[in-house]
C-alpha cells in the first residue's frame, strides 16, 4: 500500500480541501451514507465527543440537550464547523487534536461519535483505544463509516481505489472497525450493514 501520510501531511491536505468538502461530500452522503448521520446522532446522550468533527456536518442532528465537544485535526475544517454551529444557534466546543492521541482526561464523555473519519485516521487502532479511554465505563462510542465489503468483486474494486486515495489523502476503503472496537474492551449493542456491505453503522458500550 505504501507508506501513510503523517498527521502533518494530512492536516494539509484537509485544510486545502475544507471549502469544498461539503459541496464534494453531497453527493455520497445521498447514495451511501443516507439516513446515517441521524442514526448515529440520535443515539448520543449527555457529554458527546465527536471525533473528526469535520465541517460540522452532524451538529444538526443532535437533540438539543445534548452538550458537543468536537475535535479535528484541521484548522481549515473547524473553521467551517464554527460557521455552520453559529448558523445553528448550537454551543459547540471546538478542538484542534489528532484522533490518535485525545486531548481530554480519561472518562470524560458519556458519549463519543465519530462519522466517516476513521477511514482517514493513520492508526485507526491507536483512536479506537482512545475512544475507549476518554469514555466513561457504560458510555456509547457511535460509528458510521465505509468499510470493506464482503462482495469479493466489491472489495477488490475498493482495492483497487484505495491504492489512490490513500496515497492522494489518506482514506481506506478496506477497512473495518467493528473487530478493532471488540478488541478495544467494547461491547456491541446494535449494528447494521449496509450498501452490498459498504457501509456501517455501530452502537457499542464501553467495558
Amino acid at each position: 500500500m505504501g507508506k501513510k501520510l503523517t498527521t502533518e501531511r494530512l492536516r494539509e491536505v484537509w485544510d486545502r480541501y475544507a471549502p469544498r468538502y461539503d459541496r464534494d461530500i453531497g453527493f455520497l452522503e445521498r447514495r451511501l451514507f443516507d439516513g446515517g448521520r441521524e442514526w448515529v446522532c440520535g443515539q448520543a446522550a449527555g457529554n458527546v465527543l465527536e471525533v473528526a468533527i469535520g465541517t460540522g456536518r452532524n451538529l444538526s442532528h443532535y437533540p438539543a440537550n445534548v452538550a458537543i465537544t468536537g475535535l479535528d485535526l484541521s484548522p481549515g475544517m473547524l473553521a467551517v464547523a464554527r460557521t455552520r454551529a453559529a448558523e445553528l444557534g448550537r454551543v459547540v466546543e471546538l478542538r484542534e487534536g489528532d484522533a490518535q492521541a485525545l486531548p481530554f482526561p480519561d472518562a470524560s464523555f458519556d458519549t463519543v461519535v465519530c462519522t466517516l473519519g476513521l477511514c482517514g485516521v493513520p492508526d485507526e487502532r491507536d483512536a479506537i483505544a482512545e475512544m475507549h479511554r476518554v469514555l466513561r465505563p457504560g458510555g456509547k462510542l457511535l460509528l458510521l463509516d465505509h468499510v470493506g465489503s464482503h462482495h469479493r468483486i466489491v472489495q477488490f474494486g475498493q482495492w483497487l481505489l484505495e491504492k489512490l486515495t490513500a496515497r492522494m489523502c489518506g482514506d481506506y476503503m478496506t477497512r473495518r472497525p467493528l473487530p478493532l472496537v471488540e478488541q478495544a474492551g467494547f461491547t456491541l449493542q446494535r449494528q447494521e450493514r449496509l450498501k452490498l456491505g459498504t457501509v456501517e453503522r455501530l452502537a457499542a458500550i464501553r467495558n
